[in-house]
């Protein structure tokens, strides 16, 4: 009764595999091998436990190109394996397709028909008899107390009361029920013609089962199929017979859209637009997706139409849309994918056991219900965009939020004809007009829901042009039912809606492809190195809304083979066929924009390509290009092909083995050698190469990003699995090295241009982008070969463990505290220079993430503590530092894990070291709204009697977010801590003093402040005097920070603040009494500091908005532009006499007053002249009239701010060279009077003209000009 059936070869070549689990004599101990071995298959009563199944036959035997794989098949025609049933149960055929990916990425398709024959055998019927006396024994000595009364296996049906117990645990009977068994035939395709492959098998089997016999043995209709229809040329449509009627089928020609053969109209249905976006966005960012329903053809429609709308990018990762109950271990694949699991329909989601949900994006398509990675971007236009998706649907009478009622109603439709659908009123498929159908929605009690969720969508219904059907066009009348019709149509119109989106955004990719300068070979080999788009353009020309997206999908695998293809095609003879649709597609938009070559708009454009590719498939349709041979009686002994009614027969191997001698059709497919070629063409990214070469670059380009294209379908065995599990860990480790480099490459490039190398590359966006993608492989890593899962996220799970381990160790005192407490504020008496240093530790930097509220998950929470830990340069330590905990990680991970892998876990954390130099932001930009502990340490002169200070400090902190009150600091403390919002990163301190006691004057080196959080130190030079009467009479100064560099560490120390640096200020801030006894400089060096202290604000003003740094530094940093223009006006200036210090603003004083008095004399030489002498005495006499006492370098300071910020310090030179005070106060060969250097000066100032600057308000507060 064992045997082997395959039918295979031909163009629609295809495997009909028949599966039986029955058994010979031999056998009769052990009739059954249960197809699972865990114990909860034996807590399910016989009937519902699944068993082994086989493969019963296949014709022809093997196919050249297309090698039969037995395991694959098998488990994907029955994903879960053999089922009985009795009569009681419902037995309809069930059809699903499948796809099986080789693991180059070639595809094949197979088709599959599942249904129930009766059992004949007598001793498969007693050994289900015995099972259940086993089952109901063993039943009766585990629950002879239920907990609760009930009864799991009736609970486990989901029906039935407990009244049902007995007769459903006897729910077999030999004697009065009659024992089914599911049984299943097959065809693999090369293409996926879904439509005409269904109709053939449902044909077959309908041969079978119907009481009145076909005209011809069956092996004449499988020979017809296997031999005698050809594959329809592309642009073609062909026509052959089944059993009882004709199939169609139809093909795409080379410049329409790829061949796609799934129902959209079933996906938008089950799911609603809103979830089908998110599932699409969350496709094209690669993140991990899990389908969910109890049909199998749900799972692939699904899968198949989420990536065929990516049109033109292809999915790079693993792809399996029904995933065999024997390959659930894949579940924890650290890597991308997209899998279908079959449920059983009775357990909810929570009962589902994920290794991993970090990233995953998980669609349970029964339940119309959707689960999102965290911050997920919204795709562009995303509101526009629903709008036309919605329009369309609504013209096919599908409501936008989806059919609610199609999961229950599902199992009604799949008997339904679809002639019934057609008048099926309630389904909204209405034959005839489709505002007809619209008017019937109105009357729709789902119209309230429809349109509250309209409402949230944007999509306005007033508005709603529901289009006319263009199948109006009564002219021609096309070959196959409305309802067909109708399903062609609406896939072609969203298809080209979606693809229209990509074309209007990528219209000018081409312009940014980098063209390898060496030849392919040597560009291949160092494929990885090579940027292949230049993404930093692209994105400056986008939206600003786009960017949030683009940014992370510029980053994917799919992108990136994408433009790897546009590459490696010369021309368009060379082309991928997807790669010469898109292309010749944008190239139309190209013309149709000629006006705006470039110019990227967010404007909305809509898809105007519908009505044309309708109207191919139309014509297709009408007039039939091919009608293949008809089935024929084939050369077949007396009595062969008899067959007994209600069983799907043994055929005759013989017949069905080889094909015709030689047909029309023979010719176009004998070479198996040109189906092979066509086959690559098809899945293969064109070289110029010889095929060898061509085939390695196939394989490493499929190799490239994944690890591993796609599990293999094989029965797995330890050794299979644990080589799988090796090449995970080869490929996280591989992508850990990428992505480091990678992150690297665009910080080190950015840091080199401020020093002047090379063009900037990174933008904010594309940093947390880079940053987002390096949280969500440490997330994978972590998940890799879990043995418990625990919260959504592996890493922040362990760290929890962790976390609870060392509390553990210090509360039973085995654990010394150092490392883990803060050092307690110091008195006074111990104020050193140097602040005490910021203990290292992994417990603290989590505290300070638990610590803020507005993070409320785990994976949220782990984000943040790889953006702290990245930010403090940390990563690589505390992650060494946390798997050095071998204890935990034994328990919490199993042998297999990347965690386990010494050597690759050492390399990772090498790779991961390698971000200590650059410096990140990438937690302070991000978290703006938090509070921060800051303190404060301020380092006066030991010299120059400190100690005698008797007035009351203050100091006022600001940074680029934002600014501190004014801070009382109490008399005689120098260092404190305080706590305010996130002020990101430092720019200035104001620091002064009330002026109050006896001895009121202070001389302060510098002051420091710490991010408590992030450990940023900024020191801020100082080296003046505050007091009335000493230096220039300040009681209170701006001053500059810089941010200090930590040196490198050596590892495991106490990390202690660097040790101070010298105060950077060689020229400006001497701790001295008098200023001018700083060193001279001659006119050529003035003239360079003045030159690079305003390049430094061009260059400023040149990078993006989201790079700059602080303008304040340039402006009154150490090599500022007012220390530039201070030696300027230094130089020459004459010396006072013995002890009388003369400043600058004295003589910028007499200047104003000149000035004035000339005005009063009326003594105007000209209209400009005027107009700059004025401005000059407004602004001099605003900063002497400020409430604040900022002495006389501070007024310099705060005029040459203002005059920057009006564009006004290059008239002011000008006036000054020419004022006679200035001959006065200085010597002859002051820079000031030589006319040269003063009209150079000014030009170089004139620079400053076309940049809008503004000042920090600590530069200019007091000040109302």
């Amino acid at each position: 009764m064992r045997y082997e059936m395959i039918l295979g070869k031909s163009v629609l070549s295809s495997a009909l595999c028949q599966y039986i689990q029955a058994s010979k004599a031999r056998d009769r101990a052990s009739p059954f091998i249960s197809s699972t071995t865990e114990g909860e298959n034996f807590e399910q009563t016989p009937l519902r436990r699944t068993f082994k199944s086989k493969v019963l036959a296949r014709y022809p035997e093997n196919v050249e190109w297309n090698p039969f794989d037995q395991d694959a098949v098998g488990m994907l025609c029955m994903p879960k394996g053999l089922a009985f049933k009795t009569q009681a149960d419902p037995r309809e055929p069930q059809f699903h397709a499948f796809i099986i990916t080789r693991e180059d990425g070639s595809r094949t398709f197979g088709f599959a028909l599942t249904f129930y024959e009766e059992v004949t055998s007598k001793q498969i019927c007693s050994a289900m008899q015995t099972l259940y006396h086993m089952h109901n024994a063993e039943y009766d000595v585990l629950h002879t107390l239920p907990v609760d009364g009930r009864d799991e296996s009736v609970m486990e049906d989901g029906e039935g009361t407990p009244g049902t117990k007995l007769q459903r645990f006897n729910s077999y009977d030999i004697s009065r029920d009659t024992l089914y068994v599911s049984k299943c035939i097959c065809l693999i395709t090369p293409m996926s013609f879904m439509k005409a492959c269904r109709s053939v098998l449902e044909q077959l089997h309908q041969a079978v089962t119907s009481p009145q016999p076909p005209p011809l043995p069956l092996e004449s209709y499988i020979y017809n199929v296997l031999y005698e229809v050809p594959l329809p040329p592309p642009g073609r449509s062909l026509k052959f017979s089944g059993v009882y009627g004709p199939v169609i089928c139809q093909r795409p020609s080379t410049n329409e859209l790829p061949l796609f053969d799934f129902p959209v109209k079933e996906v938008f249905e089950l799911l609603g637009v809103e979830n089908v976006f998110q599932l699409f966005t969350c496709a094209l960012l690669e993140f991990q997706i899990l389908l969910y329903s109890q049909h199998y053809q749900r799972l692939m429609t699904v899968a198949e139409t989420i990536t065929a709308l990516m049109f033109p990018f292809q999915w790079q990762h693993v792809y399996v849309p029904i995933l065999p109950a024997s390959l659930l271990h894949f579940l924890d694949a650290p890597v991308p994918y997209l899998m279908g699991l079959h449920s059983n329909g009775l357990d909810d989601r929570s009962k589902l056991e994920l290794p991993q949900e970090a990233n995953l994006c998980f669609v349970d398509i029964d339940n119309h219900f959707i689960e999102l990675p965290e911050d997920l971007p919204q795709f562009p236009n995303k509101l526009e965009f629903v709008q036309e998706v919605s329009e369309i649907l609504m013209a096919f009478g599908i409501p936008p939020e989806g059919n609610l009622h199609c999961s229950e109603s599902a199992s009604k439709l799949k008997r339904l004809r679809a002639s019934d659908l057609v008048s099926d009123k309630r389904n909204g498929n209405i034959a005839g007009s489709p505002l007809h159908s619209y008017e019937l929605l109105k009357e729709n009690e789902t119209i309230a829901r429809l349109q509250a969720l309209v409402k949230r969508t944007g999509v306005s219904l007033e508005k709603l042009e529901v289009r006319e059907d263009p199948s109006s066009n009564k002219d021609l009348k096309v070959q196959c039912d409305e309802e067909e019709f109708r399903i062609y149509q609406l896939n072609i119109q969203i298809r080209e809606v979606f693809a229209n989106r990509f074309t209007q955004m990528f219209a000018d990719y081409e312009v940014f492809v980098i063209q390898p300068s060496q030849d392919k070979e040597s560009w291949f080999t160092n494929r990885e190195q090579m940027q292949n788009f230049d993404k930093a353009s692209f994105l400056s020309d986008q939206p600003e809304p786009y960017l949030p997206f683009l940014s992370r999908f510029l980053e994917t695998q799919m992108f990136a083979s994408f433009i790897d293809n546009k590459i490696m095609c010369h021309d368009d003879d060379d082309k991928d066929p997807v790669l010469r649709v898109f292309d010749s597609r944008v190239d139309k938009i190209r013309l149709l924009n000629v006006r705006t070559p470039t110019l990227r708009t967010s404007m909305y454009q809509k898809c105007t390509t519908v009505d044309d590719a309708e109207k191919a498939i139309e014509l297709r349709l009408a007039k039939i290009d091919h009608t293949a041979v008809h089935p024929h009686l084939l050369d077949m002994k007396i009595g062969q092909g008899k067959y007994e009614p209600g069983f799907f027969p043994k055929l005759q191997s013989d017949v069905l083995s080889t094909g015709p001698v030689s047909n029309k059709w023979t010719k176009r497919n004998a070479p198996a050698q040109w189906r092979r070629k066509d086959r690559q063409k098809q899945h293969t990214e064109h070289l110029r190469l010889d095929n060898d070469q061509r085939e390695k670059y196939i394989q490493e380009a499929r190799n490239m990003g994944s690890t591993i294209r796609q599990p293999k379908l094989s029965n797995l065995s330890p050794s299979v699995i644990a080589q799988t599990n090796w090449k995970f860990v080869e490929g996280l480790l591989k992508e850990c090295r990428n992505k480091t480099k990678r992150m690297l490459v665009e910080k080190m490039g950015r840091e080199a241009v401020e020093l002047g190398h090379g063009e900037v590359n990174i933008t904010g966006v594309e940093e947390n982008t880079l940053i987002a993608s390096l949280c969500d492989l440490l997330e994978r890593i972590w998940s890799h070969g879990l043995q418990v899962k625990q919260g959504k996220s592996a890493l922040w799970s362990h760290l929890l463990h962790y976390q609870e381990n060392r509390q553990r160790k210090l509360t039973s005192g085995s654990l010394s505290t150092s490392g883990i407490l803060l050092d307690s504020e110091r008195r006074k008496s111990d104020a050193s220079s140097v602040m005490s240093p910021l203990r290292i530790s992994l417990i603290q930097d989590m505290r300070h993430i638990q610590n803020i509220g507005e993070i409320k998950t785990d994976v949220g929470k782990a984000r943040a503590w790889v953006r702290l830990s990245m930010e403090k340069k940390l990563l690589s330590r505390h992650l060494k530092q946390l798997l050095s905990d071998h204890e935990l990680t034994k328990k919490l991970y199993k042998r297999y894990a990347f965690l386990r892998c010494d050597d690759e876990k050492e390399q990772f954390l090498y790779h991961l070291l390698s971000f200590n130099a650059v410096d990140y932001f990438c937690f302070t930009n991000v978290f703006t709204t938090i509070l921060i502990p800051y303190h404060i340490l301020i380092v006066p002169s030991k010299k120059l009697g400190g100690s005698m200070f008797t007035a009351n400090p203050w100091i006022c902190i600001s940074g680029e977010l934002g600014e501190t009150q004014i801070l009382q600091i109490p008399r005689n403390v120098l260092e404190m801590t305080f706590e305010c919002q996130n002020l990101g990163k430092l720019t200035t301190v104001q620091i002064g003093h009330d002026n109050s006691g006896l001895y009121a004057k202070w001389l302060v080196e510098y002051v420091m402040v710490r991010n408590e959080i992030t450990g940023h130190t900024y020191k801020f030079p100082c080296g003046r005097w505050l007091g009335k009467g000493m230096d220039d009479g300040s009681l209170e100064r701006v001053l500059v920070g810089e941010l200090l560099t930590s040196q490198p560490e050596v590892d495991e120390r106490p990390c202690r603040t660097p040790p101070l640096q010298q105060s950077p200020s060689v020229i400006r801030r001497l701790v001295t009494i008098s200023p001018n006894n700083k060193p001279k400089l001659n006119t050529g060096q003035i003239q360079e500091s003045i030159g690079e202290a305003v390049n430094g604000i061009v260059k400023h003003f040149h990078k993006p908005e989201k790079e700059r740094g602080s303008l304040t530094l340039l402006l009154c940093g150490e090599c500022g532009l007012v220390s530039a223009l201070e030696q300027a006006f230094q130089h020459g200036f004459k010396s006072p006499r013995l002890f009388k210090n003369v400043f600058i603003w004295d003589f910028l004083e007499k200047a104003q007053t000149y000035y004035e008095t000339l005005e009063q004399n009326d003594v105007v030489p000209e209209e400009n002249w005027h107009t700059r002498a004025r401005n000059f005495c407004r602004f001099v006499t605003a900063i002497n009239n400020t409430p604040r006492n900022i002495g006389k370098d501070g007024k310099f300071q705060m005029l040459v701010c203002l005059g920057a910020r009006d564009h006004l310090l290059h008239h002011w030179i000008a006036l000054l060279a020419d004022c006679p005070i200035t001959a006065h106060m200085y010597e002859d060969v002051a820079l000031i009077k030589d006319h040269t250097l003063v009209n150079s000066l000014i030009r170089v100032l004139q620079t400053l003209q076309e940049f809008n600057i503004t000042l920090e308000t600590s530069l200019v507060k007091g000040i109302d000009i």
